[in-house]
C-alpha cells in the first residue's frame, strides 16, 4: 500500500484541515508511489505562523551557528544519498546517475552555504566627515515562501533553503506536485540536523491553489520561484502587489554552437549530455544546435549514430542513457512540438516518436530527436522541456551569435571553438547569464551564480556568494563619535576647511 504523508508544519508532521488529496506517480510504469494533501486555507496559515514563530528564533542564532546546522544537515544528505538518489529516479525518471549527481550538488550547496555564516558580508566606507564611521550589514528579510519545480527536486530545494537559512529566514516549501515524495524524505533528512521549530515547513498541493495563498499570505516576506514564464509572471504580479521580494527563475532556449575549428567529438559528446541529459528536462538544456556549415554534415551524421543507440527504460538500471518524462502531458506536449516543427517544414533526423508497449506500456517515454529547422520556427524558438534537438546551420561567427540571441530567453550558451579571441567574443556578445566555452549548457557549479536574462527571469541569481541576496536586506549604519552635531552634505565644507587651518 503507498505512503500517506501529511504536511510539515511546526516541526511536526500533521494531518491537513481538508479531505483533498492527489497521488505521486513513478512514471517509468505508472506506479503510485504515496499519497499527500493538497493544503487549504487554514493549512497555509498555520504553515506561514509557524515560520513566522520560527524566523523570530531563527534569526537571533549566529550566523556560524547556523552554518553549523547546515554542515550538521549535508552530512545527514551524505549518509543518505543513494536512498535520495533511487527516490529521485522512482518518482522523477532521471536514470540513476543523473539522481546522484543531484544529491551530490545539493550536499555540495550546503557545505558551501554554510561556510557563508562566516562571511554575510557588508562594506565599509570612508565617511564625508571626521570621527564617523560608515558601514553595512546584512539582516534577513523574514519567513520565505520557497516553490520548487519536478525536474530537480532535491538540488533547487537544497539551493533555496539553504541560501534562506544562512541568511537568517524561515521557509514553506511548496514543492511541484509531480515530486513531493523527494521535497518531502529531503526535509525529513536535513530536519535530523536539529533545525529550531518552525525554521522549515512544508506544504503540498497546487500552485494555484496552495502556492496562490501561500504567497498572499502576510507572514510572507520573499518569495523565491523556479518554474514556467507565464507561471512566473504571474507570481511576479502578485508579490507586486504586496511589495514583497520576488525571485524568478524561469525557462531556456540554450545554444550550443559549434564553430568550424572544433573538436567535433568532443561537441558530439556535449550535445549528447546537453540535449538528452534528464530527457531534455531542464531549464539549461541544449535545445538549438547551432552548426558551422562546413562541418555540418560530419556532425550531425555522428550525432545521429550516437542517438540512434540510445539505450532508454527503467532509470534505475545502471546501463540506461535515458529515462522517462515526467507524466503524460508533458509526453503529449512534446509530441505536439515535433509535429509542428515537421509541419513547418523541419527534416526529422532521428527520433520523433512515443515508445510504447512492452516495457514502455505504462510509462510516458519518447524518442530522443533530432530535427533540422531553420531559425524562426516554432520548434528554434519556444522552450520544449523534452528529448528535443533543432539543428541549425549558419555561415559564420556573427550569424551564430546573431540566432543564438534572437530569443525571449537569456540562461545558459556553450560555444566550442580553437579559437581563443572567438571564445572570448562569445562571451561578451551571448546575451546569457551562463556561458560554457567547449562543453555543454548544462552543468553549472554551485559556488558560482545561476540565473539569466531576458525572459529568464527577475535578474537576481542562485547559488554562489550572490545566493544571500533575494534573502537578505542591506542596512547602512552610520556611527557619529564626534560628541557634536555633524551634518553631511551641509557641514562637509565648513569641516573641511575647519581640517586644514
Amino acid at each position: 500500500m503507498e505512503e500517506e504523508y501529511g504536511l510539515y508544519i511546526n516541526g511536526k508532521w500533521v494531518a491537513s484541515k481538508g479531505r483533498e488529496s492527489f497521488t505521486t506517480l513513478n512514471p517509468y510504469n505508472g506506479e503510485v508511489l504515496a499519497v499527500f494533501p493538497k493544503a487549504t486555507r487554514e493549512d497555509v496559515d498555520a504553515a506561514a505562523q509557524s515560520a513566522l514563530s520560527g524566523f523570530k528564533r531563527w534569526r537571533e542564532v549566529p550566523p556560524p551557528m547556523r552554518g553549523e546546522l547546515i554542515l550538521k544537515a549535508a552530512l545527514n544528505l551524505e549518509k543518505r544519498k543513494e536512498e535520495l538518489s533511487r527516490l529521485i529516479s522512482l518518482e522523477n525518471g532521471k536514470v540513476i546517475a543523473e539522481a546522484r549527481g543531484e544529491v551530490q550538488e545539493a550536499i555540495d550547496f550546503f557545505k558551501y552555504i554554510a561556510g557563508e555564516g562566516r562571511r554575510l558580508f557588508g562594506e565599509t566606507t570612508p565617511s564625508e566627515l571626521p570621527s564617523k564611521f560608515n558601514m553595512t550589514v546584512r539582516l534577513p528579510k523574514g519567513p520565505a515562501a520557497l516553490i520548487t519545480p519536478w525536474n530537480f527536486p532535491v538540488s533547487i530545494p537544497s539551493w533555496k533553503i539553504g541560501a534562506a537559512l544562512i541568511s537568517g529566514c524561515s521557509v514553506v516549501l511548496k514543492p511541484a506536485s509531480d515530486t513531493p515524495l523527494c521535497a518531502a524524505r529531503f526535509v525529513e533528512i536535513i530536519e535530523e540536523a536539529g533545525f529550531p521549530t518552525g525554521t522549515i515547513n512544508l506544504i503540498t498541493g497546487t500552485g494555484a491553489e496552495a502556492g496562490t495563498l501561500l504567497i498572499d499570505h502576510p507572514a510572507i516576506r520573499a518569495v523565491s520561484f523556479t518554474g514556467g514564464v507565464s507561471t512566473g509572471r504571474e507570481v511576479y504580479a502578485q508579490g507586486a502587489k504586496r511589495l514583497i521580494q520576488v525571485h524568478l527563475e524561469l525557462g531556456g532556449k540554450n545554444p550550443l554552437i559549434v564553430m568550424d575549428d572544433a573538436n567535433i567529438d568532443l561537441a558530439v559528446e556535449g550535445t549528447l549530455f546537453g540535449a538528452f541529459g534528464t530527457a531534455g528536462q531542464r531549464c539549461t538544456a541544449t535545445s538549438r544546435l547551432l552548426v558551422h556549415r562546413d562541418i555540418y554534415h560530419e556532425l550531425t551524421d555522428k550525432l545521429i549514430s550516437r542517438v540512434e543507440k540510445f539505450r532508454i527504460g527503467n532509470p534505475l538500471d545502471e546501463n540506461i542513457d535515458m529515462g522517462p518524462v515526467i507524466n503524460r502531458r508533458a509526453k503529449d506536449t512534446i509530441l505536439s512540438y515535433i509535429a509542428s516543427g515537421v509541419d513547418e517544414g523541419g527534416n526529422l533526423l532521428t527520433g520523433g516518436h512515443a515508445l510504447e508497449g512492452g516495457e514502455y506500456s505504462k510509462g510516458n517515454f519518447i524518442e530522443p530527436t533530432i530535427i533540422e529547422t531553420r531559425h524562426g520556427t516554432r520548434i528554434s524558438l519556444e522552450e520544449i522541456f523534452g528529448p528535443v534537438l533543432s539543428v541549425i546551420k549558419f555561415s559564420d561567427f556573427n550569424e551564430a551569435i546573431r540566432i543564438a540571441n534572437d530569443v525571449q530567453y537569456g540562461l545558459s550558451s556553450s560555444i566550442y571553438t580553437r579559437d581563443i579571441n572567438r571564445a572570448f567574443a562569445a562571451i561578451s556578445l551571448l546575451e546569457t547569464g551562463i556561458t560554457y566555452i567547449n562543453a555543454p549548457t548544462i552543468g553549472a557549479e554551485i559556488h558560482l551564480p545561476f540565473g539569466g536574462v531576458k525572459n529568464t527571469g527577475t535578474g537576481g541569481r542562485e547559488a554562489g556568494s550572490t545566493a544571500i541576496e533575494e534573502f537578505t536586506e542591506l542596512k547602512s549604519v552610520f556611527i557619529d563619535y564626534s560628541d557634536r552635531l555633524q551634518k553631511a552634505q551641509i557641514d562637509t565644507a565648513s569641516r573641511f576647511k575647519e581640517l586644514l587651518t
